[in-house]
């Protein structure tokens, strides 16, 4: 794969080692990390699908013509408000996710860290769960070891305890 092939503005049809079939014009090609950047669909005003390909998964191409820069500014739009809100939106996803994630905790203590976020607002104070920002829960997690709050939500978060290590057992013989 030398030479024009990998040159910009050419238009390829691609088949891939993982099955994949791709047709549409070379937007770069970087040799360093050997991946190619593809637009698939070429009506004009239409919304392309940027594609990014290691060229070691190409099986193998065919070569359907060459054609003008795809970046030309005078043809491209790119809606970068609307690529910045994604990234924006992707990486607090991304946040949120890893703030749910216990650090030295056992994967028990994830499980039922987990459960009782399916029906109750909960955080990790280190390997304390923190339930409605008021009742703890402390290593081993069992019944006796809620803490604070009032009555009625310590009650709630010992029963929704309850329930999971039932369900956490029943599971244990089967795995």
């Amino acid at each position: 794969m030398e030479g024009d092939e990998f040159a910009v503005g050419c238009h390829l049809s691609v088949k891939t080692s993982l099955g994949d079939e791709i047709d549409g014009q070379i937007i770069t090609f970087d040799r360093p990390s050997n991946i190619l950047v593809i637009q698939e669909g070429s009506k004009a005003g239409a919304k392309c699908n940027i594609r990014l390909l290691k060229a070691n998964y190409i099986k193998e191409f065919t070569l359907l013509g060459k054609g003008e820069d795809p970046l030309d500014v005078k043809k491209c739009y790119l809606d970068l408000n609307s690529i910045q809100a994604r990234e924006e939106s992707a990486v607090r996803q991304a946040e949120i996710e890893v703030e749910r994630i216990g650090i030295g905790v056992t994967p028990e203590a994830q499980g039922i860290f987990d459960a009782l976020s399916k029906t109750l607002p909960v955080r990790w104070d280190r390997t304390v769960i923190v339930v409605m920002n008021e009742v703890r829960v402390s290593s081993p997690y069992l019944s006796e070891n809620v803490t604070g709050g009032t009555s009625a939500a310590n009650e709630r978060v010992k029963k929704v305890l309850e329930h999971e290590r039932k369900r956490l057992q029943a599971r244990a013989p089967g795995q």
